[in-house]
């Protein structure tokens, strides 16, 4: 069957994938309110398209830190990608590269920052848990600055794990053939089995719950890299993040894996860009896989976009070829909106080429899909 749009990996990843791997990706927290909207939510945006305007160019090429890349369109990072499939994280970084866009490593990927630098060339961003043991930081951050990474996503929304129900049935552990590669040679690198998900044991041992603003100014003393701070849903946040030194921000609700009952990130969107006032780009990740849905998040002032779930599962599915085919789809889709809206690049989405159920007196609720 051929694949006409990124949601169809899903169920294809689905059938292949063991049921605690597919689980571990496709699941959120408690009762999966956040996860469904996080999709559902796009449909409360529609679109006021221009017309008659000449879209012969398109031109959907952007600068995100000072990198130039070929679409707002990113990778998000997804954890231990060598569960999806066998060639994980250098896989994800060669589609990223091949479609001139950035990837963003995970700090639990199945894959070190040097074995993902030596995949050949690419803009790549490395997610950083904070560990209780500063050292391990300071040394991993230290590796990915070296490999050529080059800015830090900092995770802020996981003092503890979320309660991933499928995580605590399935006894969710990594399996016995694949390591967390940035921390194999601190003896952090395997997970336990646990009475309920071994994720959650280790987050409970390893991760610095009292991590703070005062980090992310700490983060600053021992890189020159920029620092994204990933998992902010509100105003408030948003300026003390900048206040703190941010480079970016990436509104995010961990893939509805954390707090159940956050808003979707793209409901929760326009409220951090209008306290960032554009001092700092804002990011949108979580819910993302039409281009309408880049386009949307673009006019309520998002520089760009993450993608992850559509990543995996198309990792599973189809390895390299799965990943490039996702971008490129998501990359037609995308310039496919721009030209029926009247946008001839990302300078030209405005506001005006959308209206919400928020915007007007009498919201018409949108058509359920």
């Amino acid at each position: 069957m051929e694949i006409t749009n990124v949601s169809e990996y899903q169920e294809i990843a689905k059938q292949k994938l063991p049921k605690m791997v597919y689980d571990y990706y496709a699941s959120g927290a408690e009762d999966q309110w956040t996860l469904h909207e996080n999709r559902f939510a796009f449909t409360k945006i529609l679109f006021r398209p221009r017309i008659l305007i000449d879209v012969n160019k398109i031109d959907m090429t952007t600068t995100v830190l000072g990198f130039k890349i070929s679409m707002p369109i990113m990778i998000a990072p997804t954890a231990m990608q060598k569960m999806a499939h066998p060639e994980g994280e250098y896989a994800t970084a060669r589609a990223a590269s091949a479609a001139g866009t950035i990837m963003t490593l995970s700090s639990w990927a199945t894959s070190s920052v040097e074995e993902v630098a030596s995949t050949g060339p690419g803009i790549r961003f490395f997610q950083l848990y904070v560990y209780k043991d500063r050292n391990v930081v300071a040394q991993l951050v230290r590796r990915a600055e070296r490999a050529g990474f080059k800015a830090i996503a900092l995770t802020v929304d996981t003092p503890r794990l979320g309660r991933r129900e499928a995580d605590i049935k399935n006894r969710f552990t990594l399996p016995p053939f694949l390591t967390l590669k940035n921390f194999e040679g601190l003896d952090l690198g395997k997970m336990d089995k646990a009475d309920d998900s071994g994720l959650a044991s280790y987050v409970a041992g390893q991760i610095d719950r009292s991590l703070s603003w005062k980090d992310v100014k700490w983060l600053q003393t021992i890189t020159k890299l920029p620092i994204l701070v990933k998992g902010v849903l509100t105003a408030e946040d948003t300026r003390i993040a900048i206040q703190a030194g941010a480079a970016g921000i990436i509104v995010s609700n961990h893939g509805a894996r954390q707090l159940d009952y956050v808003p979707a990130t793209i409901m929760a969107l326009e409220e951090v860009v209008k306290a960032a006032q554009g001092r700092v780009p804002v990011f949108l990740d979580g819910g993302v896989r039409r281009g309408t849905d880049v386009f949307k998040a673009l006019a309520l002032g998002a520089s760009g976009i993450f993608i992850g779930r559509p990543v995996v599962f198309s990792l599973a599915a189809e390895g390299e070829a799965g990943v490039r085919k996702v971008l490129s789809m998501l990359r037609e889709e995308f310039e496919l909106t721009m030209a029926l809206s009247g946008c001839r690049s990302l300078k030209e989405i405005t506001r005006d080429h959308i209206m919400t159920e928020w915007d007007s007196p009498h919201p018409r609720p949108a058509p359920r899909l």
